[in-house]
């Protein structure tokens, strides 16, 4: 019996999971391979995502609906066979990475359980008040923050992928327990060095170019209008721009390409699957970002990871992640940022450095941290402590918004 006796057993809910992919999905894979690596036991509860069969054990999948203009599986968070299966597992620690949805499937477990409940804070939820739009964003965003409020007040725990988020939260909100920080790790194998010349030739990309590029979804928030500017400053016919990622904003971003005479120098080269990233990262020069919505900056990470210089806008997360050694921040502006652009494309061989600092940041060093932020959870659950107390003036405004929507 006492070889069980230090194994954890989480159950990890989130409403996206493989095969789709995006940050999240990337956070909660990395992290389920980091404990099962530590001899702990992860248990996924997903929604189900077409005909699919999950390679990895004890993932669980809730019904979800495929609606033609959303991007993913919307999650209807209801199963009894998952609800009976999650008693059968006798979990320890309940993590949620979504406020909403399977999130609150959490929190009501946690309830309905009696089990400790810790939230990873992965996305700036109010910068995308926009997509609420014709609403007045003022109310939108209040109504943001009064609403995961509320649900932090339900955690035990609370983990933030960088400092810098850690920082914006305590100004909006006033906790009561801690709150760990803890980026998600990289797997270091899977972007281990690769030769550059063999990287090319498998991508069909001239061996003479200099060749930026950046990841990342297609939307307002990711900031690429300001790379696509930078870029063009650039002002060197040897010198291309390849994006990896799709979304909402591609066509409006090819017409802005075509406006700025990029030409063939701009390559929308679509969504990559994640096994094949390297194979890109490994044939660019110099990765450039310039989004100003990072929790993390796991894309910056991962360049870094495969040798890449960076050259990036001054924003959170991403500041969190980089060393002056291989990188390069700017102020929010096209021509700081290709003034950038050119100077690590000019600063030499920084790939030793660019590997050497990723590597502070392996998913086994992450998951003995996440570990640490369960036993904490377990502590806090047992004491009855929670990391934020709604004031009452918080308390009141929720109520207000619930009998608005009616909830």
């Amino acid at each position: 019996m006492d070889e069980w006796q230090d194994r954890l057993r989480v159950a990890m809910f989130t409403n996206v999971y493989l095969p789709v992919t995006n940050g999240v999905v990337v956070s909660v894979e990395t992290f389920r391979k980091a404990l099962t690596q530590l001899g702990h036991h992860a248990f996924v509860m997903a929604p189900s995502c077409g005909e699919i069969e999950d390679r990895a054990p004890y993932v669980f999948r809730y019904p979800a609906l495929e609606l033609p203009m959303q991007k993913y599986p919307l999650t209807l968070p209801v199963s009894p066979y998952v609800d009976q299966v999650l008693r059968n597992l006798k979990p320890q620690v309940l993590h949620a990475n979504h406020p909403a949805l399977l999130g609150r499937v959490a929190e009501r477990k946690s309830e309905e359980l009696d089990l400790p409940l810790v939230f990873t804070y992965h996305t700036r939820y109010a910068d995308y008040s926009h997509y609420a739009h014709p609403l007045p964003q003022d109310s939108v965003k209040d109504f943001i923050q009064t609403w995961l409020g509320e649900f932090m007040a339900r955690c035990h725990h609370l983990v933030v992928p960088s400092q810098s988020i850690k920082d914006l939260l305590q100004e909006s909100y006033e906790f009561s327990g801690p709150i760990s920080v803890i980026p998600t790790g990289v797997d270091l194998e899977h972007f281990a060095p690769r030769d550059r010349a063999e990287a090319r030739r498998q991508l069909d990309w001239p061996p003479d170019q200099k060749v930026f590029i950046s990841v990342g979804r297609l939307a307002k928030e990711k900031n690429f209008e300001l790379l696509l500017e930078a870029f063009a400053k650039l002002d060197d016919a040897n010198a291309r721009l390849v994006l990896l990622g799709s979304g909402d904003e591609q066509a409006p971003l090819q017409k802005k390409a075509v406006e700025l005479g990029l030409g063939e120098r701009c390559c929308f080269a679509g969504s990559v699957a994640h096994k094949d990233l390297p194979t890109y990262l490994a044939a660019a020069d110099v990765f450039a970002f310039a989004s100003v919505t990072e929790t993390q900056g796991l894309a910056t990470l991962e360049a870094m990871a495969s040798g890449l210089a960076v050259a990036a806008v001054d924003a959170s997360g991403t500041r969190d992640i980089v060393c002056e050694e291989c990188a390069q921040l700017t102020a929010a502006d096209p021509e700081a940022l290709s003034q950038a652009m050119r100077a690590m494309a000019q600063a030499g061989d920084l790939s030793a450095a660019a590997r050497q600092h990723a590597g502070r940041f392996s998913q086994l060093a992450q998951g003995q941290r996440m570990v640490e932020a369960y036993n904490q959870a377990i502590e806090s659950h047992r004491r009855k402590e929670v990391v934020l107390k709604l004031s009452s003036e918080s308390q009141s405004r929720w109520q207000t918004f619930l009998q608005f929507f009616r909830l």
